[in-house]
């Protein structure tokens, strides 16, 4: 069997004294894993840099094999923001996010997509800090894709989309701030950039990173006994170190 697709590296690892087991997040394949022989050498590492475009050749002699990759490289994302640490956190979080979360072998076209423009917003230098709000879109899509989509038009309790305040951390749903004034320490805050109304400083960035992390972890990991991914953990904490403001002295 063989098969040829555009695809993004998320993870590598070892494999032998000399190959590399590749998992790609293809367009028309989804999630797949291959053995990548050479791996290990300094040509092929260059290639196998998780947010990295590739383009893939696989075969395998049946179906439910792992296979072979054979990758050529389309675009080094990963370089790009080698000298970026939040970008380049970010890239490796959105990679190990979908290498956890999407299931094998099942084609995702949206989430592909989305990955791509969130690595094109990455790379416009005129949105300077907003390119983490298309990351916290991304995740939000993710979860919508894989059936635990948040609801953030109105409010769960009365019907209205004025004065969004808060987001139930069992629902998904979003609480206007008097039904949920009495319940605040028992809800999320909501972004003030996801539902139109400015923000999109760092601090309402990470208002939404956590907000996806926290459906992330209680949908998707938490059901495999596992938290969000260490990567995407740094890059959070990367965040809140720009958000919180230095301490006068």
């Amino acid at each position: 069997m063989e098969w040829t697709d555009s695809g993004i590296v998320l993870s590598v690892r070892p494999h032998g004294e000399s190959g590399a087991i590749a998992v790609l997040m293809t367009e028309e394949h989804g999630r797949h894993a291959g053995l990548v022989r050479g791996g290990a050498s300094s040509k092929q590492k260059g290639v196998l840099q998780p947010g990295n475009a590739v383009w893939a050749t696989w075969r395998a002699r049946l179906a439910e094999q792992l296979g072979s990759f054979t990758l050529e490289l389309g675009a080094s994302h990963a370089a790009v923001h080698f000298d970026d640490p939040l970008k380049l956190a970010g890239l490796t979080a959105a990679c190990a996010v979908a290498d956890r979360a999407l299931p094998e072998r099942e084609p995702h076209p949206a989430i592909h997509a989305g990955l791509l423009a969130l690595i094109g917003a990455m790379a416009n230098e005129e949105l300077g800090d907003l390119w983490i709000a298309v990351y916290v879109r991304w995740e939000l899509g993710l979860l919508a894709e894989l059936g635990y989509g948040l609801d953030l038009s109105a409010c769960a309790a009365t019907g209205g989309n004025d004065d969004l305040a808060y987001v139930s951390p069992r629902t998904g749903r979003a609480v206007s701030l008097s039904a949920g004034e009495p319940y605040r320490d028992r809800l999320l805050p909501m972004p003030d950039f996801l539902i139109g109304r400015g923000g999109g400083d760092m601090a309402d960035l990470l208002k939404g990173l956590d907000l996806t992390g926290h459906f992330l972890e209680k949908n998707l990991f938490n059901t495999q006994g596992e938290q969000n991914p260490a990567a995407r953990t740094r890059f959070r904490e990367r965040i809140e170190g720009r958000a919180v403001p230095d301490p006068v002295v």
